[in-house]
């Protein structure tokens, strides 16, 4: 995982617990919790295609330039833009939710997870002593009667 790319929601890990670059060095540590790695994780995708949505933003700035001649000008070169666009946005929305949910359910670092105990409950039920056992053809579906007698 990498550090080096800050994202929009690095200030969000500060409110969890600790900066970015200090919950890298908690996550490579034995025993980091696996929210704390997948919160990384997602940061760093969410920094990977905020890059991509400023490149593409910067490569349509460019290419709108006032100075520019305008015989340089694509429709369809811009059609492709807008569609790379708003794909990096969509990924971008995405990643923020998953993020940000994550970083509103997990617990703090240094703090370990509570375990979660997965029990069955299980049902009791004494049937009452004068309850007759049912007869041996009762609830039998008869099949489909044909006109002959038998």
């Amino acid at each position: 995982m990498s550090t080096a790319k800050a994202s929009t929601m690095d200030i969000d890990f500060q409110q969890v617990g600790s900066p970015v670059p200090e919950l890298h060095e908690a996550a490579v540590a034995r025993g980091a919790s696996p929210a704390l790695t997948r919160a990384l994780e997602l940061r760093s995708f969410l920094a990977l295609t905020e890059d991509q949505v400023a490149r593409v933003r910067d490569r349509v700035h460019a290419d709108m330039d006032p100075d520019r001649d305008m015989g340089e000008l694509s429709a369809d070169k811009l059609r492709f833009d807008a569609q790379w666009l708003e794909a990096a946005l969509d990924a971008r929305d995405g990643y923020r939710a998953a993020l940000g949910e994550l970083l509103r359910t997990m617990p703090p670092p240094g703090q370990p997870a509570r375990p979660v105990r997965m029990t069955q409950p299980r049902a009791t039920v004494t049937l009452p002593t004068s309850a007759a056992p049912a007869p041996p053809r009762a609830g039998a579906v008869r099949g489909p009667r044909s006109g002959k007698p038998a």
